[in-house]
């Protein structure tokens, strides 16, 4: 039978060494992140409590995604106030009107383009708007 060399146990068990050493080192980083992730709980509850005394809305920030989810960037929102009448924009709007003009009817302004656009293709196809050219609409009466 043939003999090991002693230089190949050698790496073998300090191989294993590091290897309990990184399973050690994850099992305490994992105990940490719960630690935290309790720690963040409670401070949300508290803001909540918080908020709820002065009145004031909660933010939900993270709150509502799925653990590991990627946020979008946090720039500025549309603000949600509930349905638009879009057969009441579409009066508030001139005869001859580019998608641009919808923007400045009030509560508009947020609007995601996409919204915008399928407002227009509605009233194409129930025959209010007719499109005279590219990126420009008229009302019919």
């Amino acid at each position: 039978m043939p003999r090991r060399r002693r230089s190949s146990m050698g790496v073998g068990s300090a191989f294993r060494q590091v290897q309990q050493q990184a399973m050690s080192l994850l099992g305490s980083l994992r105990a940490e992140i719960r630690n935290k992730e309790s720690e963040l709980q409670q401070l949300r509850d508290e803001e909540s409590r918080l908020a709820a005394l002065t009145g004031g809305g909660v933010r939900t920030g993270m709150r509502g995604r799925p653990r590991g989810s990627v946020s979008a960037s946090p720039g500025p929102r549309a603000t949600r106030s509930g349905r638009v009448n879009w057969r009441e924009v579409l009066t508030q709007v001139p005869k001859q009107f580019k998608a641009a003009d919808i923007r400045d009817v009030r509560g508009l302004k947020g609007k995601r383009p996409s919204e915008l656009f399928a407002a227009i293709t509605r009233w194409i196809e129930a025959g209010s708007v007719r499109r005279k050219a590219r990126g420009q609409y008229e009302r019919v009466s």
